[in-house]
């Protein structure tokens, strides 16, 4: 027991030569911007650890109605680009195209997500995150909208990119405001719902997207969802307060100044906004081609989010083309998705908790590292490995439709374990600049998120769905069976690097 111990609190010891202060807030920066408050009065600080004005200090409905709300974005995120699948043939009908070309209207609205957020995250450190919320949602409903009236391939790809761009301030905006209103002890909850609800509509997508295709046609998925979005954009004006501490403070030295005429200011306050900018807007690029952690993080969320789309892309079509199914049934298959995506959420984010506690007391009580965000990755990569696999070969040799779904549900429980687990790395690793540290890991898994539904079509084609999915499941392998363990060992100096750099 003191070895375990001894190795935990090692753990937590590299973690905490490893994380500059800039991007993580650690005790030590916090105690000494107290301390430098205290030096000079006119420096604005939060007014000690319970101000009410500190959104960790929020209350719980408040945090939750947050957390909430900025899922049901996610959900919408996700789900315009899944809620394509099942209708994928009838619009290539009307554009006198084939399906296989088709493909792209669906992919192409994941590629924005790499870009997006590489330039909205840092908007959001910037200006705050309440706002760049708000424009985006309003830009996405935009071109929704226009997506549903296109009478060409073209004119849809364009509406396809630009409302992706629109969506991709969810991912630019969600996991910094959960950094900004919970505490390391509370987020395993908070992305247990943050992490189930958008994944959870590449699940939901299909099932409304078929039922809306074959009952009134294509075009009204994207009213449908132009619809929805904008009443989660009614409800954001006032559930959605800004969140970010950077232009909480600004704003409260403002206030001070114009009541007192003092001269209050805030650690930012002696940059301009165009050095902010600047500064800001690479940072992204800078984390990515810097830091070997976002690197590593990156590949794996890659790998994890493009195996995904591609079984996202073809489950429709494994059910009308191998079982004769129709477009309604096929739809209702994803069923299985969010039934295993369920019960991850509700297991994983007690686990994520108990885990990060457990460890925290072994080390000491005090000290923590982003490392103990780990252990949930075993589970999580176990479940997709096995998933994939009962998927593949039940629907290779055509098993009852029960066996196909059981291995569907038991790979999206993996699929959210995983996922949960490495953004909560991510965020504890970079809590300053939770934003960007965010759009750098996740520019890989959009990429891959647009590519690889591209070959899925040919890859089942000349290895069949047993096979294919095998070969899959044997790179994922090749990932994720060292991945916990370099996290565990070199996760700490993987970061000190980054910060040297």
């Amino acid at each position: 027991m003191a070895a375990n111990s001894a190795d935990a609190r090692s753990v937590v010891t590299d973690a905490e030569s490893a994380i500059c202060p800039s991007e993580a807030g650690t005790s030590a920066d916090l105690l000494e911007r107290e301390n430098a408050a205290e030096v000079d009065p006119l420096l604005v600080t939060w007014n000690g650890s319970d101000d009410p004005e500190n959104p960790y200090n929020w209350n719980q409905p408040r945090k939750w109605a947050i957390t909430i709300l900025l899922s049901f974005g996610g959900l919408v995120t996700l789900m315009s680009g899944a809620m394509l699948a099942p209708a994928l043939g009838d619009i290539a009908h009307d554009f006198n195209t084939d399906q296989k070309h088709a493909q792209i209207f669906l992919s192409i609205y994941v590629l924005a997500f790499a870009f997006g957020p590489m330039v909205l995250a840092p908007c959001t450190e910037v200006f705050g995150r309440r706002p760049v919320w708000v424009i985006c949602a309003c830009y996405y409903i935009a071109w929704n909208t226009a997506a549903g009236f296109s009478q060409s391939s073209a004119v849809l790809i364009l509406c396809r990119i630009m409302s992706g761009i629109g969506a991709s301030a969810e991912f630019a905006v969600s996991s910094p405001v959960l950094a900004d209103i919970w505490t390391s002890e509370q987020r395993g909850k908070s992305y247990a719902i943050s992490t189930f609800l958008p994944l959870l509509g590449p699940a939901l997508g299909p099932i409304i997207g078929g039922a809306v295709s074959q009952a009134i046609h294509w075009r009204w998925i994207f009213y449908i969802l132009s619809i929805y979005d904008g009443l989660l954009v009614i409800a954001g004006l006032f559930l959605l307060p800004e969140t970010s501490k950077v232009v909480l403070l600004e704003r409260k030295a403002k206030k001070l100044r114009s009541e007192t005429g003092l001269a209050y200011y805030t650690d930012a306050s002696h940059q301009t906004l165009t050095s902010r900018l600047v500064v800001s807007l690479t940072r992204p690029i800078r984390m990515l081609f810097t830091h070997p952690t976002i690197q590593f993080m990156g590949i794996l969320l890659a790998y994890n989010f493009g195996v995904l789309y591609i079984v996202l892309s073809t489950f429709a079509t494994l059910w009308i083309d191998r079982y004769g199914q129709s477009k309604l049934v096929s739809g209702l298959h994803y069923i299985a998705l969010v039934i295993g995506y369920t019960i991850a959420s509700q297991v994983g984010s007690r686990a994520m908790d108990k885990i990060w506690a457990y460890l925290k007391q072994r080390a000491g009580g005090v000290k923590t590292a982003p490392e103990y965000r780990v252990p949930l990755m075993v589970p999580g990569a176990i479940l997709v490995l096995t998933g994939i696999f009962i998927y593949g070969w039940t629907a290779e040799y055509r098993v009852h439709w029960i066996g196909p779904d059981i291995g569907i549900a038991i790979f999206g429980c993996g699929i959210i374990l995983n996922t949960q687990a490495m953004q909560a790395y991510v965020t504890e690793s970079y809590l300053g600049h939770v934003a960007s540290a965010s759009a750098a890991s996740q520019f890989l898994r959009s990429i891959t998120g647009f590519a690889f539904p591209i070959f899925a079509p040919s890859l089942y084609a000349n290895l069949g769905y047993g096979w294919g999915n095998s070969v899959l499941g044997f790179a994922f392998l090749v990932l994720a069976a060292p991945a916990p363990i370099i996290l565990w060992i070199f996760g700490a100096r993987m970061r000190a690097i980054g910060q040297h750099k």
